[in-house]
C-alpha cells in the first residue's frame, strides 16, 4: 500500500498491508491477551493510558509532522488535534472509576443489589482519517479502560498515525497483544467484518456504516456508528456582532477544510442581517493563507483524498445550474497537490446538492430566511442529525430552535466543537450510539445485575 503525501503527490512510504492469515493471528492473540488484560486492576489501565497520554506531549512535533505528511493539515492543525485528545484522554481517564467501578442500586436487610460493568471483549475499531487522534481516542481509550482488547484499523489515509499510536500506547504499558493495528484499505476492512468481534465501532461515511451495520448484524453484537452529517447553522437578527459571528462561523465551516464530521455543511441567515454578515464572512474567507501545511500561517491546505476533488466540482456545478451565485473560490487549484479554494455558494436552494450531500470539503452554501420558523423548516429538512447551531443573543430563543432539530447535538453561540464531558452521537443517517461522557465510557461494557442476598 502507498502512502501519498496530499500537498506533494509523493509517495512517503509503501507499507505491506495485511493478509487473512496476519489477520487472523493478530485476532486470536487479542482473544487471549484480553483476558489477563480485564484482570488487571482498572487504577494500573487508567495508569497506563495517563503515561500514554503524556507521550504525546513528549512526541507532539513528530506525531504532528507525520499526521500533516500523510492528511495534509496545516501543521499548527495537527498539534491542535494531538492536544485535544490529550484533554479527552485526561476526562476520560479522570472519571474511568466514577463510571466503571460497581453501582450499588439497593441495600434492604440482607439484599444488595448492584451492577457490575464487565468488558466486551474484543472490539474492532475501524476508524476515520480526518482526525485520527480525536475519533480513535472516542474509542480505543475508553474501549482498553474497560478492559476490552483492540484490533484498530486505521483508515488508509491515516495508516502512519495509527502505526505511531499503537507505538506509543506500547510503550506506555499496554501489553502487546491487547492493541493491535489492521494495516490496509476496504479488503482488510471485510475480513474484519467476517470475524466474531465481540462489538463493532466505526467512524466514517453512512454508506460504508450501513453496509457495515448490515453486514455484522447476525452476530447479535453491539455495532456503534459515527457517521457523517449535513450540519446547519442559523443567523438570526438579534446577533450583537455580525462580524465576530461571520469570522467564527466561516471557521466552523472551513476548519481543516471542512472535513470534519461536524463541520458548519450550511448556513441559514435572517434577512436583516444577511448583506452584513456576507460581506463580512467573505472578508474573513480571503483573509486566509492557503498553501503548503508545513508553512507557517497556512489556513488551507490540501484536501486529503484526491478523488474529493472531482465531487466538490460536482457540486458547484449543480449549484450554478440552479441559480446559485460563487461569491468566491469555486474551482481546483492546479499544480502539485489536492487543492482546492474555499468556495463560497450564495442564493442557494434545496435543490442543490451542495444543501443537501455532505460535502466534506472547503465549500459552503448559505441561504436567506425571514424568519425563524423558515429556518428550523428547513434546517430539519435532511436525512442526517449529527449537530445543529444557532447565533442568537437570546438563549431561549436558540433552544426553541434546536429542541425542534432531531440532532444528537445543539450549539448556541458557537459551533464545531465537541466536549469530553458530553456525549458525541448521531440520529437517523448521523449513525446511533455514543462516545465521550459517561455514556462513552460505558458503550464499551456489558452490564451484570447482581441480587444478593445474605
Amino acid at each position: 500500500m502507498k502512502i501519498v503525501n496530499p500537498a506533494t503527490e509523493e509517495i512517503i512510504r509503501e507499507i505491506q498491508e495485511d493478509s487473512l492469515e496476519s489477520v487472523n493471528q493478530k485476532f486470536k492473540c487479542l482473544q487471549v491477551a484480553q483476558v489477563d488484560w480485564q484482570i488487571i486492576t482498572l487504577a494500573k489501565r487508567i495508569e497506563i493510558l495517563r503515561t500514554f497520554s503524556d507521550l504525546f506531549e513528549g512526541n507532539i512535533e513528530a506525531l504532528a509532522s507525520i499526521l500533516t505528511s500523510e492528511v495534509g493539515k496545516p501543521l499548527q492543525q495537527s498539534r491542535n488535534e494531538i492536544n485535544g485528545a490529550r484533554a479527552r484522554i485526561k476526562w476520560l481517564t479522570d472519571n474511568a472509576a466514577k463510571y466503571l467501578a460497581d453501582e450499588l442500586m439497593n441495600q434492604e436487610g440482607n439484599l444488595t443489589e448492584r451492577i457490575s460493568y464487565e468488558p466486551l471483549g474484543v472490539i474492532c475499531n475501524i476508524s476515520a482519517w480526518n482526525y485520527p487522534y480525536l475519533v480513535g481516542v472516542n474509542v480505543f481509550v475508553p474501549a482498553l479502560l474497560a478492559g476490552n482488547a483492540v484490533m484498530y484499523k486505521p483508515s488508509e489515509y491515516s495508516t502512519l498515525t495509527g502505526l505511531e499510536i499503537e507505538k506509543l500506547l506500547k510503550e506506555a504499558g499496554i501489553p502487546n497483544n491487547v492493541f493491535h493495528v489492521a494495516i490496509g484499505a476496504r479488503p482488510v476492512g471485510e475480513l474484519l467484518l467476517e470475524l466474531p468481534f465481540n462489538g463493532y465501532f466505526f467512524t466514517g461515511s453512512y454508506k460504508t456504516g450501513k453496509y457495515i451495520y448490515e453486514k455484522v448484524a447476525s452476530k447479535m453484537v453491539p455495532c456503534q456508528l459515527e457517521l457523517g452529517g449535513k450540519d446547519p447553522l442559523y443567523v438570526a437578527d438579534d446577533v450583537a456582532d455580525v462580524k465576530a459571528v461571520a469570522a467564527g462561523t466561516a471557521d466552523g465551516a472551513f476548519y481543516n477544510n471542512g472535513q470534519s464530521c461536524c463541520a458548519v455543511e450550511r448556513i441559514y441567515v435572517h434577512e436583516k442581517v444577511y448583506d452584513q454578515y456576507i460581506s463580512e464572512f467573505i472578508k474573513e474567507v480571503k483573509s486566509w493563507k492557503i498553501g503548503n501545511p508545513t508553512e507557517a500561517g497556512v489556513y488551507i491546505g490540501p484536501l486529503s483524498r484526491k478523488d474529493q476533488v472531482a465531487f466538490l466540482e460536482e457540486q458547484i456545478r449543480d449549484a450554478i445550474q440552479k441559480s446559485g451565485k460563487i461569491l468566491v473560490g469555486g474551482k481546483r487549484i492546479h499544480g502539485t497537490g489536492y487543492y482546492f479554494e474555499p468556495t463560497v455558494i450564495t442564493n442557494a436552494n434545496h435543490q442543490m446538492n451542495v444543501m443537501r450531500e455532505e460535502s466534506f470539503g472547503p465549500i459552503i452554501g448559505i441561504m436567506k430566511v425571514k424568519s425563524d420558523d423558515e429556518a428550523s423548516e428547513l434546517m430539519r429538512d435532511t436525512e442526517y442529525g449529527l449537530t445543529a447551531a444557532v447565533y442568537s443573543s437570546s438563549q431561549s430563543r436558540a433552544e426553541n430552535i434546536l429542541g425542534q432539530i432531531n440532532s444528537g447535538t445543539g450549539y448556541w453561540n458557537c459551533c464545531d466543537r465537541v466536549s469530553a464531558a458530553l456525549p458525541w452521537s448521531g440520529r437517523n443517517h448521523s449513525g446511533f450510539g455514543a462516545t465521550l461522557s459517561h455514556a462513552g465510557l460505558r458503550a464499551f461494557t456489558k452490564t451484570k445485575a447482581y441480587h444478593m442476598r445474605g
